[in-house]
């Protein structure tokens, strides 16, 4: 089964737009579609920009709603164990987490709008990059 890392803000996409690919990812994930990985610092994250009233108000939810979808995020993904720190190979530390996350946790992807922030680092251990379309069509064509 894939095994993909989801930066926060493909998770941010999907409780903004639940017509979207990212929200599509997260059903693909509650459908056994592929694994949803994450370190407990990512998982903090995007429980802190979930809950974020910016990004809650947005959606159209109430903030009992938005922690709601913590919730459930926190059922769905797979626990990765950070053994090595990678660091520093990004400009932001924020990425460093996810691409830890996916190291640690065997990857095979990270799923991201940023792909330019990630530079080539991911490649130095075999992890792809992609955007949330590309990742919900490889998840459906199989």
């Amino acid at each position: 089964m894939r095994r993909f890392v989801i930066d926060t803000d493909v998770v941010i996409a999907a409780m903004r737009s639940p017509s979207g690919a990212s929200a599509a990812l997260l059903g693909a994930v509650l459908d056994h579609r592929f694994t949803m990985l994450a370190s407990v610092p990512l998982f903090f994250e995007y429980e802190a920009k979930c809950t974020d009233p910016e990004h809650w108000t947005a959606a159209g939810l109430t903030l009992d709603q938005a922690n709601i979808f913590v919730n459930a995020l926190a059922a769905l993904l797979e626990p990765v164990k950070t053994h090595f720190l990678w660091r520093p190979m990004l400009r932001d530390p924020n990425d460093e987490m996810v691409l830890e996350a996916a190291v640690n946790g065997a990857a095979e992807a990270i799923v991201t709008f940023n792909l330019r922030d990630f530079g080539n680092a991911p490649n130095s251990f075999n992890i792809e990059l992609m955007p949330p379309s590309t990742a919900i069509r490889r998840v459906r064509d199989e």
